[in-house]
């Protein structure tokens, strides 16, 4: 059996205007292909056609008046973010996203005809499963996982540097549990897939305990159900 750390290797973030997928907006995006020391890069900045709330604009420094003058229409960047993913799928590459329920999710509650239609190698997954009890604020933030793991990452909140992060993860991290290389790409999607079901369960028991409330806890991995289709 193959494993999936031999697939050529894509990569793909979002900036968007907030933190729930189910109703943020794209404001920037890049999808990379990488072959070696070759990056071929694919950027796009979008008009959300909302206001871009302050605080996110204190984290990847869009504001309205620039994606107004620079940004293309919202439903143009989300057709062909997701035409420029199902391509890469297609080519056989697996694709790096960091915190994948995020990004992938926001893509299918614009075009729901969305789904992962291949490889996706989420380091966020991977770093919690393989280094759960890691301890320390904000551990599980893109740039503090690349310093645990000896990389730096000098512009966080830029789409293209965080999608290159996440593929230097994705090619790290096997590196470092080397029984990550024994799954296929089927079986790494499905160990994902559990390993971030059971990873919600416990934080749900966890709000329990506590007598908070787990109801917004999702175990729906790489694409989370928006709530109007789980009541349905």
């Amino acid at each position: 059996m193959t494993s999936w750390t031999e697939l050529p290797l894509a990569c793909f973030d979002l900036e968007t205007t907030g933190t729930d997928p189910f109703t943020a907006r794209i404001v920037s995006a890049f999808v990379g292909r990488i072959d070696g020391a070759e990056v071929q890069r694919r950027h796009w900045i979008a008009n959300p056609g909302v206001p871009i709330p302050a605080q996110a604009t204190e984290i990847h420094g869009f504001t309205d008046e620039y994606v107004q003058r620079h940004g293309h229409p919202h439903d143009q960047v989300v057709a062909e973010v997701v035409t420029e993913l199902r391509t890469v799928w297609a080519e056989g590459r697996g694709i790096a996203v960091y915190n994948a329920s995020y990004d992938l999710s926001l893509l299918a509650a614009h075009e729901p005809s969305f789904t992962a239609a291949g490889l996706v190698i989420d380091p966020f997954c991977l770093d919690k499963q393989y280094d759960r009890f890691r301890k320390g604020a904000g551990q599980r933030k893109l740039s503090a996982v690349m310093i645990h793991y000896g990389m730096r990452l000098d512009d966080a909140h830029d789409a293209e540097a965080d999608a290159l992060a996440a593929a230097r993860l994705a090619w790290k991290l096997p590196r470092v549990y080397t029984g990550l290389a024994d799954y296929t790409s089927d079986q790494l999607m499905e160990r994902q897939a559990h390993w971030y079901r059971e990873d919600a369960y416990r934080y749900a028991d966890w709000l329990r305990r506590n007598d908070r409330d787990p109801s917004g806890v999702r175990t729906e991995w790489p694409i989370q159900l928006a709530p109007e289709s789980e009541a349905a």
